[in-house]
């Protein structure tokens, strides 16, 4: 049925004229409140001021050189919101939209990693925070600095009444986050939070880097201070990073030195570019093989002496191992079996003396694991392992005689034909199931890799998924060619930290690629909208299998365990019936959208047409149906 206009108009003027008959307006005048409701208008009512408290923190925040500020809009801190955007002019730092603050923090996770400093990122009260809290965990794990700010009520009296002001509100903000994050505040005054934001960058950017959190309490936000109230705003210094004791790093020099198979394993050791030359020239000096973890990009891949391919094979046969950022020592010199009984045994032969570098001795809460096992080492330096590396390398040149200078370059040779040796196995695994379908994750490798290696390419995401393909194929020769994993392992991090990453990376040019798993990327796609409304150009590249793999692995090896076949594997584990159609997805967000694609014969025109967008200054997505591994 249709619905005559005029009628309707006449019908709705005369159901307005009869209930203005049946409230008759009172002869006090009266007004709209905030909330839309009606209020008598006072003369002592203030509804205008020249400025806030929320300026002043602009004021600070601006101070601290943040280039950006992730959020999903809140009220709880909309004083700030506004400052920013009007009295701070939307600059440094610009405001990014964000559909969800787990995509917010985990943005910013992956712009610390390629920026090497935090972006500010802002959580709604309870809510806000609950929904960043797997994002901080990942942060916190990584030893990444983000910087959050979360607004809340503090004062009762001032919260409106039946409203969201009390459900979002708390006593303690922090307390639900407190366990993973380096540092909070609740600033009372202005000069507080003055102190306290400054403190709290301070205190993010020293080694080990993690989280910190200021709450921007809602009263000091929006209340009126005088045009000539002067706050002083502390100068930031950041804290040089702890250098290990100079008599133990000359004992390691020492070890080193005298080993006849030292091997250098990295972790979380390059914290910077310089990070990753310090470990050529010390592994070039020692002429010593190099396994690296890849928590951050800290070695050549195709240098001739990384040996990370057989790190086991070189692990058992060294007499001393340095461990540089290692999250898990314990684990790199133990060999674990998940089997009905849990057991493990050492890989290293009797005698091998353990050296750790790590801050993580400077660091550690109790109630998340995250410290791994207590690793038995012979000499443990508690410092910032990138900073302690010059002081060692320089121990290491003046330690060295002619003799065991001629003895390293034999060494040398040894582990270049050894590496020569991994090229050639690679290139064999890779070949098998080439024409498939689905696509190899050897086959999607090496037809990505075709199209971007003679680029400034920058992987953003964990390179360890789908076989190490990326890593074994690949030539990750610079600093920023990848920023390593999510930490904590959390579902979730991989999309948001990749378009993070890639908006770090916008100003130097660098073509950047996300790797993105189907199950992961389910969790957030709604950063992918953020991507698209900023312009931040990535190119991400769906690796679909269907499932959460992973965990579908888990139920087979408990269905082997039982006797009971892996039939049923798929139960609970699967994401298919329907099939999810990524590239629908990504163009109703507002990307380029291609596939799925299954046949490899349409990979490499897809991925060309893709990489044009991205050339283009946009975000595409392609989606690849890929084999499980």
């Amino acid at each position: 049925m249709s619905v005559d206009r005029r009628k309707f108009l006449k019908a709705a003027g005369g159901a307005a004229a009869w209930m203005a008959a049946q409230n008759p307006v009172p002869a006090k005048s009266e007004s709209p409140s905030a909330e839309g409701e009606p209020g008598p208008v006072r003369d002592a009512d203030v509804l205008t001021t020249e400025r806030t408290g929320s300026d002043f923190m602009t004021d600070v925040l601006k101070t601290l050189n943040f280039e950006y500020v992730c959020a999903n809009p809140g009220s709880s801190f909309r004083g700030l919101q506004e400052s920013l955007i009007n009295y701070g002019g939307n600059s440094n730092p610009q405001w990014l939209t964000c559909c969800h603050e787990e995509s917010a923090v985990a943005m910013g996770h992956g712009y610390a990693k390629v920026e090497g400093k935090p972006l500010l990122v802002f959580a709604h009260g309870t809510v806000g925070l609950q929904h960043a809290a797997m994002a901080i965990y990942n942060a916190f794990c990584d030893r990444v600095p983000v910087y959050i700010i979360v607004g809340n009520h503090m004062d009762a009296a001032t919260r409106k009444p039946m409203r969201v002001d009390w459900v979002h509100s708390v006593q303690d903000a922090a307390a639900m986050v407190r366990e993973y994050i380096k540092w909070d505040d609740l600033p009372a005054s202005l000069p507080h939070f003055a102190e306290s934001a400054v403190r709290a960058y301070k205190i993010a950017m020293t080694p080990p880097m993690a989280p910190v959190l200021l709450v921007a309490d809602g009263e000091l936000q929006e209340s009126p201070i005088s045009p000539e109230a002067k706050f002083q705003i502390p100068k930031l210094t950041l804290a040089a990073p702890p250098q290990g004791d100079s008599g133990a790093v000359a004992e390691a020099a020492r070890l080193l030195v005298e080993a006849e198979s030292p091997v250098i394993v990295a972790d979380h050791l390059a914290r910077t570019a310089a990070g990753m030359q310090y470990l050529i020239e010390l592994a070039e000096t020692l002429q010593a093989a190099v396994v690296d973890q890849n928590g951050r990009m800290n070695f050549p891949s195709r240098h001739p002496l990384n040996q990370s391919e057989r790190a086991a094979a070189v692990i058992s046969n060294a007499d001393v191992v340095l461990g540089l950022e290692l999250i898990d020592f314990w684990g790199t010199v133990h060999a674990f079996r998940d089997q009905l009984q849990r057991t493990y045994r050492p890989v290293t032969k009797p005698g091998t003396k353990l050296i750790s570098i790590s801050s993580g001795d400077l660091y550690l809460k109790s109630n998340y694991q995250n410290m791994e096992r207590f690793a038995e080492v012979d000499l443990a330096i508690a410092a910032d392992a990138e900073a302690t590396m010059p002081a060692l390398i320089e121990q290491v040149k003046q330690r060295i005689s002619a003799d065991r200078r001629r003895a390293f370059q034999d060494r040398g040779t040894k582990l270049a034909a050894e590496r020569q040796a991994i090229v050639e196995r690679i290139r064999a695994d890779a070949a098998y199931g080439w024409d498939e379908s689905p696509i190899s994750t050897a086959r999607l490798s090496a037809e990505l890799w075709a199209q971007i290696k003679d680029k400034d390419w920058s992987l953003l995401t964990d390179v360890t998924n789908s076989r190490d393909w990326w890593l074994r194929m690949w030539n990750f020769d610079k600093y920023y060619r990848h920023i390593g994993g999510g930490g904590g392992a959390g579902l979730g991090y991989g999309a948001p930290a990749a378009v993070g990453a890639a908006l770090a990376s916008r100003k130097h040019g660098r073509f950047c690629v996300n790797l993105q798993t189907d199950g992961d990327l389910l969790y957030a796609p709604v950063v992918l909208w953020t991507a698209a409304h900023h312009r931040i150009p990535l190119l991400n590249v769906m690796i679909n299998n269907h499932a959460y793999l992973q965990e579908m692995m888990h139920i087979q090896r408990m269905e082997n365990r039982h006797s009971r076949g892996i039939t049923n594997a798929r139960i609970g584990t699967a994401i298919e019936d329907p099939n999810i159609d990524y590239a629908k997805l990504a163009q109703g967000l507002g990307l380029h959208g291609e596939g799925p694609i299954s046949d490899p014969k349409d990979l490499a025109p897809a991925l060309r047409r893709a990489i044009a967008t991205v050339e283009r200054g946009e975000p595409a997505l392609v989606d690849v149906v890929t084999q499980p591994r």
